[in-house]
Parts: C-alpha cells; structure tokens; sequence
C-alpha cells in the first residue's frame, strides 16, 4: 500500500554536493518520521537524519554541519541535501517512512529500494 521512491544518486567528487528525493505514494492516512539511512559495504546499516512531521530533525553526528534533511508534507516527500561529501559518505542511502495506512494511529516502518551514492576523485 505504501512504496518509497528513492533518486539522485549518483557519482561526486569530494567536497561536491548531491541532493536526494523520497517522494511516499499509495493509501497513506498519514505520515510521521521520514528519514534516511545508509549502509556501506560490510557495514551496518545506519541512521543518517530523520525528520518529524513537526519538522524537528536530527542528524548522525558523521554527517553533522554537512546534511540537511527537509519534507515537503504536501508531496509526502522528504530530500536530503548533502554537501561536503566524503569517500567515507559512500554507500547505499535508503528512505524511510513511519507511515499509517489505516487512520488508527498504527505506524509501521517502509522502506525505498535505496540509491547509490558513490564520493570519489
């Protein structure tokens, strides 16, 4: 009922930018958090930032003064603009949604199929 939508990924130098879209689509009630993770080969994967319906965010102390997670409510979209890239920023970035299909105030958590992003010179 619920499908994320990833893109913008993509190859960048370092200290370049890249911004990603999540855009929510189906029978959605209603949208809580919204966030974005990654997972680097071998690696777990990790919370990057999230985003509350209120607009409160927190990000990874990894990506603190260089990423910056916003939503647009009305679009069920959120982006993930990410400056001063790193090769260590490599990985696979997933969007998130706490989402409730029903109107009952029950969320559960879908996920995108994720997007590449590569930071190499």
């Amino acid at each position: 009922q619920v499908q994320l939508v990833e893109s913008g990924g993509g190859l960048v130098q370092p200290g370049g930018s890249l911004r990603l879209s999540c855009a929510a689509s189906g029978s959605i009630f209603s949208i809580n958090a919204m966030g974005w993770y990654r997972q680097a080969p071998g690696k777990q994967r990790e919370l990057v930032a999230y985003i509350t319906s209120s607009g409160r965010t927190k990000n990874a102390d990894s990506v603190k003064d260089r990423f910056t997670i916003s939503r647009d409510n009305a679009k069920n979209t959120v982006y993930l603009q990410m400056n001063s890239l790193k090769p260590e920023d490599t990985a696979v970035y997933y969007c998130n949604a706490e989402a409730d299909v029903t109107g009952d105030r029950t969320y559960y958590d879908y996920w995108g199929q994720g997007t590449q992003v590569t930071v190499s010179s």
